[in-house]
């Protein structure tokens, strides 16, 4: 890698944490904001839920133009996006002006989610993309863990508008970033003769074996995620279950750090048995807990399930896409993701409300053997295609 792209890397690895902490300082307040503007249960979960559910939905369409329009003006055009909506919630005088912002910050996320790592990935050498994305993906759990404690931090001690602000303000800062990038992000055209002349796809259907596998590794997380704590309060347990997510965080980038060119090595079903081994121990380990130490394994546990599978998976997509179509091929790994976003508390809501409060963590258990069947079938497709 030449001094000017290894600059480029380092700046847009700097934009990735911006790019997360941005948005994810917000998350955690969409819901009570809108209680504040006088919105019922089922319009604070819509606020709760809107970016995602607009994330998702422009997905193809953003996959299509990372690869169209460049990856530099889709990350600026998103962070603005982004820090708009930071101020339309600063604004707004009623839950429908508080959606609108919503809608607009999903618009923003799902730009700057293709484009950023896209444009990662077109900097790195073929034979260390596994690794450059591992350290992309370092950069978005420590976003993920610094974003959403920040913003409560803001707001338990200022109140809503500075986190808001703040959230503005990280935004534009990830402009400014990827605006100082040299490389322009624009996808090299197909080779003469390949037959791939642009056009518009919903999805790689290269890609979509990644995207399910990787949807079906995000379900248990994300469940864990919005349920964790009130499985934890239902049991009565008398520590902290909060602390969950800081070391999950901590295992993660760790062991990003640690695996480092192991990533580019060792085959994707290798990395796969493993990690569906770790999410495994891991709701075994939620469904037993009974204390600290027992959070503490699952959520070691989950980074070397989920956490690490996600680095894999999008490798995995980058390096299957056809020339030109890596924003395609990586919108349709972020389809994945957003579905199992969706997906884990729709399933985590159902099991919490009509099943026994044991039954929770061991019901995610089937989606492992789903796991491994995909795999099996996609393997199979493989040696006879």
């Amino acid at each position: 890698m030449t001094k000017e792209r290894k600059r480029d890397f380092a700046l847009l690895l700097a934009a990735t944490f911006f790019y997360f902490t941005g948005p994810m300082a917000v998350a955690p307040l969409a819901a009570g904001f809108a209680a504040t503007l006088g919105a019922g249960e089922a319009l604070m979960g819509l606020a709760g839920g809107l970016m995602n559910g607009a994330s998702l939905l422009s997905r193809p369409v953003v996959g299509n133009l990372a690869d169209a329009l460049g990856k530099r003006a889709l990350t600026i055009g998103g962070a603005l996006a982004m820090a708009a909506a930071a101020v339309g919630y600063l604004l707004a005088a009623s839950p429908g002006a508080l959606l609108a912002a919503r809608v607009l910050h999903g618009l923003g996320f799902a730009c700057c989610s293709v484009s950023l790592s896209t444009w990662i990935s077109e900097l790195l050498p073929r034979e260390r993309v596994a690794s450059g994305m591992g350290l992309y993906g370092m950069v978005t759990a420590v976003g993920m863990a610094v974003g959403p404690a920040a913003g409560v931090f803001l707001y338990q001690r200022v109140g809503y508008g500075c986190a808001f602000v703040v959230s503005a303000a990280l935004s534009g800062t990830l402009a400014l970033l990827a605006w100082c990038v040299r490389d322009r992000g624009v996808a090299l055209p197909a080779p003469q003769g390949a037959g791939e002349a642009r056009r518009f796809r919903v999805v790689d259907w290269r890609v979509a074996p990644v995207a399910l596998i990787i949807l079906l590794f995000a379900m248990p997380y994300m469940a864990t995620q919005a349920f964790l704590v009130p499985l934890a309060e239902a049991k009565g347990m008398g520590f902290s279950v909060g602390w969950f997510f800081p070391l999950y965080a901590a295992v993660l980038v760790a062991l990003r750090l640690g695996l480092g060119r192991v990533f580019d090595r060792v085959p994707f079903w290798v990395f796969l048995l493993a990690s569906v081994a770790s999410a495994g121990g891991a709701l075994v380990a939620l469904a037993l807990m009974r204390g600290f130490w027992a959070l503490a394994l699952a959520a070691a546990l989950m980074a070397g399930g989920y956490g690490i599978m996600c680095t894999v998976c999008q490798a995995t997509a980058i390096l299957l896409a056809r020339p030109g179509h890596r924003g395609l091929a990586n919108g349709t790994y972020y389809i994945g993701i957003d579905l199992g976003m969706t997906l884990g508390p729709l399933c985590g809501g159902f099991l919490f409300g009509h099943a026994p409060l044991g039954w929770f963590f061991p019901a995610f258990l089937l989606t492992l053997p789903l796991i491994l069947a995909t795999h099996a079938l996609w393997w199979r497709w493989q040696k006879t295609h």
